[in-house]
């Protein structure tokens, strides 16, 4: 008999243990972190925002990133969701109040985006694909790093990162884009502004005269003849030099999540043409 008792209680153990976890993503950032942890098969729902990597086109939409349909995440069952913050602050708070278990990854920074690596390593008992992917993203970081440490300041190029032209947005202190330009070997021109993400004037721009400028949106027209158009803009070092882009993919840009490295280096390659 005990034998009999011994071989039901290892037969339930199993079958528990057998039973995939159930993860929601509301935001593509923490999405991509996900899947880059190897937990492609235990995310049963993204939003309608996710796009990355090309298998999340077969899981369950929730609903869009700032209204997801609680719902359709009751019916997912899910075990934890993870979501960002600022936007979904609402939605948020009606999950948890719906008891389930919501982590809210709001990195502004590497070394913020790293910790939330960890913590969803930690949640999803991935600490050592965690420990590798943070690993794999912090070589590619100190290629270009030891690239660019031993430009002087005063042949530092000048960015301006347009994310929004109508009206004219840009990233400063406190923004993910702002730390990727200083580390690519640049210089922010609306690095002093007080707010992370926020408006800038064109006359500024002028001004401050960018030898580069990056744009985070596609348009029907080239992107040096979109912004040569403007008044006063075909004065700027960047427009008259032709080094004006928009082949950077924006979700390597302004999403915190594995592919930032990415971004890293095609800031890097923008700046620095000729540079290995």
């Amino acid at each position: 008999m005990k034998k009999i008792i011994l071989a039901v209680i290892f037969l339930l153990y199993g079958a528990a243990a057998a039973q995939a976890a159930r993860y929601i993503s509301l935001a593509p950032s923490t999405t991509e972190i996900l899947f880059a942890l190897g937990l492609e098969e235990e995310v049963v729902g993204v939003s309608n925002q996710c796009n990355y990597p090309p298998a999340v086109k077969n899981k369950t939409r929730i609903g869009n990133f700032s209204s997801p349909n609680a719902e359709t995440i009751t019916s997912l069952n899910p075990d934890h969701i993870f979501a960002t913050g600022l936007e979904q602050a609402p939605a948020i708070s009606q999950l948890r109040q719906l008891n389930f278990n919501v982590y809210v990854a709001d990195p502004v920074n590497l070394e913020g985006l790293f910790k939330t690596i960890r913590d969803i390593g930690g949640i999803t008992h991935r600490e050592k694909e965690a420990t590798l992917l943070i690993a794999e993203m912090e070589i590619r970081v100190q290629a270009v790093i030891a690239k660019t440490k031993l430009i002087p300041v005063e042949k530092r190029q000048r960015v301006f990162l347009e994310i929004w032209h109508e009206p004219l947005m840009t990233a400063a202190k406190g923004s993910f884009v702002d730390e990727l330009i200083s580390l690519a070997g640049g210089i922010n021109i609306a690095h002093e502004l007080i707010r992370p993400y926020c408006n800038f004037s064109s006359e500024k721009v002028i001004s401050l005269n960018p030898q580069c400028i990056i744009l985070t949106y596609m348009d029907k027209e080239p992107p040096l003849k979109l912004v040569k158009q403007r008044f006063g803009w075909d004065k700027i070092d960047a427009v008259r030099n032709g080094r004006v882009f928009n082949d950077i993919n924006p979700d390597i840009l302004l999403r915190p999540g594995p592919r930032i490295t990415q971004g890293l280096e095609e800031i890097y390659k923008r700046l620095y043409p000729g540079e290995k």
